[in-house]
């Protein structure tokens, strides 16, 4: 299962014993909580199969996904900036599994190994990276690109063609309003694209979906494929 994580399958291999002790295999339901809006964050959570959203709330009640994280990366980000609290709340978009560790023992861990900071430091860059393409993204690419890139991505991050998620979740991650999502999933249907039915959406063509989508989806796994490629031997 460690392999399954871009950043866990790095860990070198006298790591790995501490990290089968430490970590904890867990099966996280959509909504689950990985950490609250300043509260201080107890876990850290490296996605197999599952994808978490990093949401901000606004004072009126609306809800944006400002980042997403799946089995390229770890939900560590804020401690990877030396905090140990956040403005943003995370939690679980997309159901599945994940590795959880305690605090404590990640901090062990990234004090102990050179090749896991390492790999924790090419995936900020990457996350960094990734989430200013996503600013203008959304700014300026229209529901039917940015749906097309969402569900290429997530495809990218579940071991599955069917990717469970209602219309009105996936309105409320891109931003846009419900009509405009269900329009986007029935043109995409109307062309072979996907089906979907009682929240669940199965990819059917992969490659229609990236003749759909903006350049976006392509510039963010240039991102993660270039920068979480395994480290051979210990980084000083």
């Amino acid at each position: 299962m460690l392999r399954a994580n871009s950043i866990l399958q790095g860990v070198d291999e006298a790591d790995v014993p501490g990290l089968l002790e430490a970590g904890e295999l867990v099966a996280l339901a959509t909504r689950a909580k990985i950490y609250d809006a300043e509260e201080p964050i107890q876990s850290v959570y490296f996605p197999i199969d599952s994808v978490l959203s990093v949401v901000t709330s606004m004072k009126e009640g609306g809800v944006i996904e400002v980042g997403t994280i799946g089995r390229e990366g770890t939900s560590a980000i804020p401690f990877l900036l030396g905090a140990t609290t956040t403005a943003n709340d995370c939690y679980c978009q997309v159901p599945g599994t994940a590795i959880r560790l305690r605090a404590e023992h990640f901090h062990a861990l990234r004090a102990r190994s050179a090749k896991f900071r390492a790999l924790l430091d090419r995936y900020l860059q990457g996350y960094v990276n990734f989430l200013g393409q996503l600013a203008g993204c959304n700014r300026l690419h229209s529901t039917y690109e940015r749906c097309s890139r969402w569900l290429l991505l997530t495809h990218d991050r579940v071991s599955s063609d069917t990717i469970r998620l209602t219309h009105e979740y996936l309105a409320m991650m891109l931003g846009s309003r419900r009509s405009g999502v269900t329009i986007a999933l029935s043109t995409f249907r109307r062309a072979g694209f996907i089906t979907y039915t009682n929240g669940h959406i199965e990819v059917l063509d992969r490659q229609g979906l990236m003749d759909s989508s903006c350049e976006c989806y392509a510039v963010a796994q240039a991102q993660f494929d270039g920068l979480l490629r395994p480290v051979d031997g210990d980084v000083s």
